[in-house]
């Protein structure tokens, strides 16, 4: 008689259990993304911020780490020279050190062609295909795209482009 009576209360659990674990699933898969940051169209570096967070968040992919994040200032900045060049040498000792694997490096900024730079130059002594599974991700003009892809592609990173626009 009591194993009828368990059988019974399963039953009863499972009729309750089930619909609202159908609730809760179409309610997760009913929310609604955020419309994007749009690009900055000044050099505020706090507007800045706030679309290459966005921007990375969207191209995480499978991507499970924390994203190695790039955001150099606009030249309008009182230091932008101290900036570029503690940016320079913190982005070429990363990629020196070395990246593995399921990792992402984002690189932005609203001087696109001197953060351009500072890609190019980390990558220059990379070897070939020791990067494979990293993404890349470059935010910038569209005139600095093809130099960045040359200089990150050999070292096996899969590559993406976002125009700030």
């Amino acid at each position: 008689m009591n194993i009828p009576t368990r059988i019974l209360q399963a039953l009863l659990v499972a009729c309750f259990v089930l619909p609202l674990a159908a609730c809760n699933k179409e309610e997760a898969t009913q929310k609604v993304e955020a419309a994007p940051v749009p690009a900055p169209t000044s050099d505020d570096i706090t507007q800045w911020r706030a679309y290459v967070s966005d921007v990375v968040r969207r191209n995480m992919g499978a991507i499970a780490n924390q994203p190695y994040v790039y955001l150099l200032p606009g030249e309008s900045d009182g230091d932008f020279a101290g900036n570029y060049e503690r940016l320079a040498e913190k982005a070429h000792l990363d990629v020196a050190r070395g990246i593995i694997s399921g990792n992402m490096l984002a690189y932005a900024s609203p001087a696109s062609a001197k953060m351009a730079d500072i890609v190019i130059a980390a990558f220059k002594d990379v070897p070939p295909e020791t990067m494979t599974g990293v993404r890349v991700v470059f935010i910038g003009d569209a005139a600095d795209n093809e130099r960045v892809k040359a200089a990150v592609s050999p070292a096996g990173v899969t590559y993406v482009f976002v125009e700030a626009k």
